[in-house]
């Protein structure tokens, strides 16, 4: 039975597109479509609500924007802001370095193993429902409150994400083409390189998408939970001294990460696998022909 990031992974895996590789002028390629102008109409309108409920149930519960941009200048200015991110960041790619590596091995070597891949599968899905909120405490009790905690929160949630996500890859490789190698006296380990992975690679980068995001995300819970440093640690240090302005601008820069870098993982797809034929995409039933 395929597992829900399976179904994630099947529905982020996109087809082949050319695209430039200038980012500005991708930007305005972008927002010059009726679905830019639409995005812009959104953003205005989200950016007018967000003014008016400041100003209905007042800057203490609700900073403005034009607060909020003030004190993420601030905090940019001082350094803070930098400072924080970077700790924040440098854990987040551990993390994902950490778990996304066997994330992406362990599928496909237990494609050599499907009984094996057949017990362990239950563990693994009930290993991906465990809440890894509840996981932070335990790991900072083990760890510490230092980075190694965090690098370890983040690494257990990618690693379920890519491994399903990889795993969806390897159930949906061609069959055909495997037998076909074999005859031919291929070795496994050449099956494995040259028929298997080029059909994975796109799931690779469907669960490294889906990862990105939730990497950063445990590092930022598990600094909520304990931590003297990071963005979490800013969020917990705004509440701690009521200052929703500080809140709202360190939520704002979390936002403005998670774009980036999931924007970056993207790019980065689209460069490395620009092999891709535009044909590949999905239907009703999964990955087409």
């Amino acid at each position: 039975m395929d597992s829900p990031h399976c179904l994630h992974a099947r529905k982020a895996v996109k087809p082949g597109k050319p695209a430039s590789t200038d980012p500005i002028l991708s930007l305005v390629h972008a927002m010059s479509g009726k679905s830019g102008v639409d995005r812009l109409l959104v953003g205005g309108l989200l950016l007018g609500l967000w003014w008016w409920a400041a100003a209905v149930v007042g800057s203490y519960w609700i900073s403005s924007p034009l607060e909020t941009v003030q004190r993420l200048w601030a905090l940019v200015a001082t350094g803070g802001l930098l400072r924080h991110t970077g700790y924040t960041l440098a854990a987040a790619a551990l993390g994902f370095t950490l778990g996304g590596v066997p994330g992406v091995w362990l599928p496909m070597a237990l494609r050599k193993w499907p009984f094996l891949q057949e017990v362990l599968d239950p563990f693994l899905t009930a290993g991906y429902g465990l809440p890894k909120l509840a996981l932070a405490p335990l790991f900072i009790l083990w760890f510490g409150i230092g980075m190694a905690s965090k690098v370890v929160l983040a690494a257990s949630v990618v690693f379920f994400i890519v491994f399903f996500s990889t795993q969806a890859g390897v159930r949906q490789a061609d069959q055909r083409l495997v037998r076909m190698a074999r005859v031919l006296g291929a070795r496994e380990s050449q099956v494995a390189r040259k028929v298997v992975w080029p059909a994975v690679v796109p799931y690779v980068f469907a669960g490294f998408r889906i990862a990105t995001p939730y990497a950063i995300g445990g590092v930022i819970i598990s600094e909520l939970v304990s931590s003297n440093r990071g963005l979490g640690y800013l969020v917990q240090y705004g509440a701690m001294s009521y200052s929703t302005p500080d809140i709202f601008a360190t939520v704002a820069a979390i936002t403005v990460l998670i774009g980036v870098a999931t924007w970056l993982v993207g790019r980065l797809e689209q460069r490395l696998l620009r092999w891709r034929p535009e044909t590949t995409g999905l239907r009703s039933g999964g990955v087409a022909p």
